[in-house]
């Protein structure tokens, strides 16, 4: 049974061109936690992790440190899915135990972008589920509630639980 406190990537959007800068936005869940953020990349899996990232700033004190990030073919062929392997380092300027390990993640899909994201959070919680991380989430979500601004798209209500990713981008 999965851990209800692990985070959940409950939605994302990227978009991505040889003449644009690549912009992504996530929206995570944890427990009865929400947090959401976009940002900018050189391609479409560094914009997530980047939106990944910031959402989660507070959780995990800075961001995680990408020390592996490997795609492999399963199979041969359009329909062939892609296994993708990260591992993790904590942030930088965490200290003391969460500071130390290294965590790794996995997920296969014929969508490379997708396997990628879901391994990063895979990644994520098995770094959260040291006991030195325990209740991370938890205690930054009830530092900074999650709210809705009037007038503005792409802010999360929870009371309609459909967030419109649409308008991140021109954050």
């Amino acid at each position: 049974m999965p851990n209800a406190d692990a985070l959940h990537l409950a939605r994302w959007t990227v978009t991505s061109g040889s003449n644009a800068r690549s912009r992504g936005a996530v929206v995570i869940e944890a427990g009865d936690h929400h947090w959401q953020a976009s940002s900018q990349g050189t391609g479409a899996v560094d914009a997530l992790f980047g939106a990944v990232d910031k959402a989660l700033a507070e959780v995990l004190e800075g961001h995680p440190r990408l020390v592996s990030y490997d795609v492999h073919a399963l199979a041969e062929g359009p329909d062939a899915e892609g296994l993708v392997s990260i591992r993790i380092r904590p942030p930088a300027g965490a200290s003391g135990a969460r500071g130390e390990g290294e965590y790794a993640g996995s997920s296969s899909s014929t969508n490379t972008i997708a396997a990628s994201i879901e391994a990063y959070i895979e990644a994520l919680n098995a770094m959260l589920d040291e006991t030195h991380w325990a209740d991370a989430p938890a205690t930054a979500a009830a530092d900074k509630p999650v709210r809705k601004v009037a007038g503005r798209r792409g802010e999360y209500d929870k009371q309609e639980a459909k967030p419109a990713s649409s308008n991140w981008f021109d954050q």
